[in-house]
């Protein structure tokens, strides 16, 4: 019952994930005339998608994509071995609820980038085989500012882009459980640390006998 309802968490993700990306390919446009605002002119949906990794990078190869979709496949494997392991040490619960989002997060992602290849036709055309190549369903879009970036600029420059990029539920669900380990970090791994300190101290004593 412990690790079900952490790697349900992790399941919770996947399943919303998945429904809001199939309901945006199929019932909306893509691009900019499907495009629907929510708050204003600052936060919209916006129907894309991604064929590379976060914020649009793309590794330089035409194995590139392959190569990605396997990292990835390794890393859910690893991750959630290692949600298994927190859980059976009973670190801190606030710890184990971000590393279960981080996961589902990866593993809402991986879905796409197996599956949405041959499932909804979308790998790029000079895909060497639909399957592993799909690309990733975005629609959150935060526009606080879009434009041509200088070709000076490492990574981005020479295109026009937006300042934020759009993201979806997996994005959003990765970077949340990051976000709130590095801020509570001090809070999840106090308990550790004491323990660790009183380990030291013990064999200090020990030798000092």
């Amino acid at each position: 019952m412990k690790y079900l309802k952490y790697f349900g968490i992790a399941l919770a993700v996947i399943i919303l994930d998945q429904i809001v990306k199939l309901l945006v390919h199929y019932q909306m446009d893509f691009g900019t005339p499907g495009q629907i605002k929510i708050f204003g002119d600052w936060f919209k949906l916006h129907y894309t998608t991604n064929p590379g990794m976060a914020f649009g990078m793309q590794l330089g190869s035409e194995y590139g994509k392959l190569i990605l979709t396997s990292f990835r496949l390794v890393a859910m494997f690893g991750i959630g071995y290692y949600l298994y392991y927190i859980i059976d040490k009973k670190m801190h619960v606030g710890y184990i609820i971000c590393i279960a989002m981080i996961l589902g997060g990866a593993i809402g992602n991986l879905i796409d980038s197996v599956f949405y290849g041959v499932w909804l036709n979308n790998a790029p055309y000079n895909a060497p085989t639909p399957w592993l190549h799909g690309q990733v369903v975005d629609m959150f879009y935060i526009d606080i500012w879009e434009g041509y970036i200088p070709d000076w600029v490492p990574l981005w420059g020479g295109s026009y882009t937006a300042l934020w990029p759009i993201f979806n539920i997996a994005d959003a669900s990765i970077f949340i459980g990051v976000a709130i380990i590095l801020v509570f970090q001090g809070r999840f791994f106090k308990e550790d640390k004491a323990e660790e300190e009183d380990e030291i101290q013990k064999q200090f004593l020990q030798e000092g006998e």
